[in-house]
């Protein structure tokens, strides 16, 4: 079997390395091109004939990336955070017109999209929902895309907010879920969802240890591109359970 051409967008970034190393070493796939910041990623991706594209860069740069994915007619894989969702229908739309697929998930961990399929199972019956999620110090957005992604999952599964929601030292409301965000020096990416109701509390939380942990969805997300599959793919739970609830 021929295998799949990869080109990495965000090659030389802390993601982009890993995304990298497990391309090169996967028997089904070629990494066929490299390229960051101040590259030309049309014509690179049009060099290199490459099938599916990974963008792993910065919320700034990843509008232009797609434009230039769905240009060449590449299949997309965008592990870019921070993308309002009206761009989201944005990138849909190219994707349709162009007759080709970007797959955008705000987390590649299997574990964390298995804490978001519980944490929606959870919330139709402890609807008193918070979520606490911390990063390194670094990390450009607050709160991280994926707790973004969870709230509003939650709130459309019936979470509702409780007293003092919209105080200040509440946390953000979205959806009607109170976010926190924590972020210092030696933190990992974890989220943890707490979920409460009369006598009783859930929680449901989540380490990533290190970014390795984001290539089996990474790899995931590529195999299921290359087969060709047309218009947006929101997430990896389509992928892992088929019926994206």
């Amino acid at each position: 079997m021929t295998p799949t051409r990869v080109l990495v967008a965000g090659a030389r970034g802390r993601m982009g390395r890993v995304v990298c190393a497990a391309v090169r070493a996967a028997p089904d796939l070629e990494l066929v091109g490299e390229v960051d910041l101040g590259d030309d990623l049309g014509s690179a991706i049009r060099a290199a004939q490459a099938r599916v594209v990974v963008d792993f860069t910065t919320p700034a740069a990843v509008a232009a990336n797609v434009e230039a994915i769905v240009d060449a007619k590449a299949q997309g894989v965008i592990g870019t955070t921070g993308i309002p969702p009206a761009r989201m229908d944005e990138f849909a739309a190219w994707a349709a017109q162009a007759g080709c697929g970007l797959l955008i998930a705000p987390n590649f961990a299997l574990g964390m999209v298995l804490l978001q399929r519980f944490a929606r199972a959870a919330a139709r019956h402890l609807s008193r929902v918070e979520i606490v999620e911390s990063h390194h110090e670094a990390k450009l957005d607050a709160p991280s895309g994926t707790a973004l992604a969870t709230a509003h999952a939650l709130g459309a599964a019936g979470a509702r907010p409780g007293p003092h929601s919209g105080h200040p030292a509440r946390g953000v409301d979205v959806a009607g879920v109170q976010v926190h965000s924590l972020r210092l020096p030696g933190l990992h990416a974890s989220m943890e969802v707490r979920l409460g109701a009369e006598h009783e509390t859930l929680r449901l939380a989540h380490d990533a240890l290190s970014r390795e942990c984001y290539v089996p969805g990474v790899l995931l997300a590529i195999r299921a591109m290359a087969d060709g599959r047309a218009g947006l793919v929101r997430g990896l739970e389509p992928l892992l359970f088929g019926d994206g609830a």
